[in-house]
């Protein structure tokens, strides 16, 4: 299977209050992911919580994952960061420990201007032999990656791929269309955004990178594997059982309900980072419910 290809499943890190990686309760969920026979796994996305992670407990997520998948599937790592040198050494810091691929969102607080964007992946691609997927995730960076600059990317060596978000159009087709046809043949053009997953992977993606996944990757592999025979009808039938959680991934963001399914299905029962709160035991009570055609 090639990297940046498939269902890749992206688990929440599991952590403590102090925000020290659990190391026994991430090899559960990487098992999961595993046995489910997922083409890839994303840690430390933003399901992972990256962003709330130091250097040093992110490179102990990354060793715990690569010990305990030892090969079997590839590893995607996320490297995103708000310097372009702390970004550099995580990049850096995953190579060395056995990581097979990086996803990099360009973070920021003063917002950046294309060409600083350029010249951030440029510099990064520059100390990594590992290939790169953009994080194109303009909800959480407020950075929105047009066609031209992804075109422009795709001509940097190691830069194999990009992780888009839902077209605002719903004209999946058309999307890939514009890009492929500005981006080199074995550029790899996948979408994130759960509930439209089916319909992305029905036009064509190349990836599915898949928040459920992460928690439910059975399911969701099944889905994907349905949309990549073109079985349309099985496609949107597996996507009706997820409604009820996409509903709720659209109402308080996924990274919060991810915790719930965790603690629903006894995966794990860590509390998202603060400020971050967990959801109230009404809203965990329709997470409950919204999980019981998958149990």
């Amino acid at each position: 299977m090639k990297l940046f290809h498939g269902l890749c499943a992206f688990p929440p890190t599991p952590t403590d209050t102090e925000g020290r990686v659990e190391i026994e309760p991430l090899h559960g969920l990487l098992d999961r992911i595993y046995t489910s026979g997922a083409d890839s796994i994303g840690l430390l996305g933003s399901t992972g919580g990256y962003a709330y992670l130091s250097r040093d407990e992110r490179s102990r997520a990354v060793q715990a994952a690569v010990d305990c998948v030892a090969g079997r599937k590839p590893v995607i790592v996320g490297i995103g960061a708000l310097r372009t040198d702390a970004v550099q050494a995580l990049a850096r810091d995953a190579g060395a420990a056995g990581a097979d691929g990086l996803l990099l969102a360009p973070m920021s607080y003063t917002p950046l201007t294309e060409e600083e964007v350029f010249q951030h992946f440029c510099a990064v691609a520059g100390v990594t032999s590992l290939p790169i997927c953009i994080y194109n995730n303009p909800g959480t960076t407020k950075f929105t990656f047009r066609p031209a600059l992804i075109a422009r990317l795709a001509a940097i060596p190691g830069i194999a791929a990009v992780k888009m978000p839902l077209p605002a159009d719903a004209d999946f087709s058309g999307e890939l269309a514009l890009l492929r046809a500005q981006t080199r043949p074995d550029f790899s053009i996948g979408y994130s955004g759960d509930w439209g997953a089916a319909d992305a992977l029905l036009s064509g993606a190349d990836a599915w990178y898949s928040v459920v996944a992460g928690l439910l990757p059975t399911p969701a592999l099944q889905l994907t594997r349905a949309a990549q025979a073109g079985n349309a009808a099985e496609t949107q039938r597996l996507n009706a059982t997820f409604e009820p959680l996409w509903s709720l991934f659209r109402e308080f963001g996924s990274f919060r309900v991810m915790y719930a399914i965790a603690a629903c299905l006894d995966l794990c029962r860590c509390a998202p980072p603060r400020p971050v709160l967990p959801l109230s035991s009404t809203d965990y009570g329709r997470v409950e419910e919204a999980l019981q055609p998958f149990l």
